[in-house]
């Protein structure tokens, strides 16, 4: 009776075990459907942390190259002005040194100047003395004749006067001898100084030479390094055109290749297109091609600058049309860098609204002034 009573109870007590091990399947499904959503949730956030952070390591390898090339450029630059710099010194100081020279030989000029104004005073002087002595010679010689025929008619008394008339003009003519030998030493020092004047001016006038013709020469290099550089940006030019030939949204403004931003880049964006792309590399093509025919001694670079419209930006990720036209300038240097041109012959800045070459406001005038302008030119 009792096994009777005790399985009975058991098949009673079944259906609730069934009750709680359904709750518990429910429970368990439900908990491990929070966890796979969970999981799913953290998978995508992950991800697209992922994505951003593979974002940010290009921006900062980008970054990272353009700060490589700025550097660089600087060191370029650094080491062109440093040359430069010792150029200029050299010139500074042989121009110095001639210019020391030339007050010198101003300074010897002025004194012989001076002493010739001295001797020519001097000489003035002796020549009035013996002027006034050669009037005082006429007189006495006129007053010995008188004498003279005197004592012809005179007696004793008269003769001893005559006597003393005569001393005294022979003691004249001795002092006019005297002057006259100082007369001719005079005339003689001063031939001297004049001859020392004419050999200090002629120095003077060879210095001045000097001079000008190391500003020429120097003028004739750099005007010779001009030239060159010109001849090699018109084959630049024509390189380049014959390349372009029949886009209709590239032209040449000047010394100036210009290629509308519309013909690169999607509005408001610094990314280069598939078509800019390959217009990029016909400027890199023409580069490299006119880059072997430069001498060394020509130093040479390739402007590539940025320019942006008047119109404000709103939003996206530029703050303004400097950072918009810097960066489109920076992805058109990195661009040329891939398609083989060297860092060292590239320079490149972002200059916003400035320089329209549309005045207007239209849509067009717009166009024409979002731009990258390509330039050959010194560094």
């Amino acid at each position: 009776m009792s096994r009777k009573r005790s399985g009975s109870n058991g098949l009673e007590a079944w259906p609730g075990y069934v009750d709680a091990l359904s709750t518990l399947l429910m429970v368990t499904i439900f908990v491990l459907l929070v966890f796979v959503l969970a999981e799913a949730f953290l998978s995508s956030a992950l991800s697209g942390s992922d994505n951003t952070i593979a974002q940010l390591r290009d921006q900062i390898a980008q970054l990272t190259q353009s700060l490589s090339m700025e550097t660089a450029k600087d060191t370029t630059l650094a080491q062109e002005l440093s040359a430069l710099n010792a150029q200029l010194a050299s010139a500074q100081a042989a121009n110095a040194g001639l210019n020391q020279q030339v007050s010198a030989d101003a300074a010897t000029i002025s004194g012989l100047q001076s002493q010739g104004k001295t001797l020519q005073a001097q000489l003035s002087d002796a020549q009035a003395q013996a002027a006034a002595s050669a009037g005082r010679i006429s007189a006495l010689q006129a007053q010995m004749d008188a004498q003279a025929q005197a004592q012809a008619n005179a007696g004793p008394g008269l003769q001893d006067q005559l006597a003393a008339q005569t001393k005294i003009s022979h003691d004249a003519l001795a002092q006019v001898a005297l002057l006259n030998q100082q007369i001719a030493a005079m005339r003689a020092q001063l031939a001297a100084l004049a001859q020392a004047l004419d050999a200090a001016q002629a120095a003077d006038a060879k210095d001045n030479v000097q001079i000008t013709d190391l500003g020429k020469r120097l003028n004739e290099a750099l005007a010779r390094k001009v030239e060159e550089l010109q001849q090699y940006q018109s084959v630049f030019f024509r390189t380049l055109s014959e390349s372009l030939k029949g886009e209709k949204n590239i032209k040449v403004v000047g010394d100036r290749f210009v290629f509308e931003s519309d013909v690169l880049f999607p509005v408001d964006e610094a990314t280069i297109t598939p078509a800019g792309a390959t217009e990029i590399a016909q400027v890199a093509a023409a580069v490299k091609e006119i880059a072997v025919k430069i001498p060394p001694d020509v130093n040479w670079v390739l402007s590539v600058d940025g320019y942006a419209d008047a119109q404000p930006i709103t939003g996206g990720p530029f703050k303004s049309n400097f950072d918009l036209s810097s960066a489109r300038a920076l992805a058109v240097l990195d661009l040329l860098i891939a398609d083989g041109v060297p860092q060292n012959r590239l320079v490149t800045s972002g200059m916003g609204a400035n320089n329209p070459i549309a005045p207007g406001n239209t849509p067009a005038d717009y166009a024409q002034n979002r731009r990258i302008e390509f330039r050959l030119t010194t560094p």
